[in-house]
């Protein structure tokens, strides 16, 4: 083999191997594109958003149907405000509720939607009026510490 021919394999080889590295960063950081089709907005308002960022998947049944396109303070409710694009091929009843999860155990979180029985549909600009705040693992922690601390010590009595 000439050696020019071995460069140009290896620089190659180099350069995909690059390409695979920065796909694999995107789709890591949730920034790789979710087909790029139209969408319409959503809103809902939570009283605690926990770790939950902009460009977290919105799924249904474990399928990414949008994402969360920005998390804001509404200023008359105190609330975080989560703004979401969803994928106009999914259409959902306007008493659809949204919840908070984590993916495992201390995974990235997401927003969760479940459908409700309404005829009528979401549309672009409605608010998720149903909402469940996400579940912060330090308050579970110090609450289940507090009751045992508090039943020791009626324990003692």
């Amino acid at each position: 083999m000439n050696k020019r021919s071995i460069e140009i394999g290896v620089g190659l080889f180099v350069l995909l191997g690059l390409l695979g590295l920065v796909f694999l960063a995107l789709k890591a950081a949730n920034l790789g594109s979710t087909g790029g089709g139209a969408v319409y907005q959503v809103s809902a308002r939570f009283d605690n958003i926990g770790g939950l960022k902009a460009r977290a998947p919105v799924r249904m049944a474990g399928v990414t149907v949008g994402r969360v396109t920005s998390i804001t303070l509404d200023p008359q409710t105190y609330q975080g405000l989560v703004k979401m694009d969803i994928d106009r091929a999914y259409s959902f009843p306007k008493d659809t509720s949204a919840k908070i999860l984590t993916a495992g155990l201390l995974g990235d979180q997401y927003v969760g939607l479940e459908p409700g029985a309404e005829e009528k549909l979401l549309a672009g600009g409605d608010v998720i009026k149903l909402t469940q705040s996400a579940v912060v693992l330090e308050n579970l922690i110090g609450q289940f510490l507090y009751n045992r601390a508090a039943d020791s010590g009626t324990a003692s009595k």
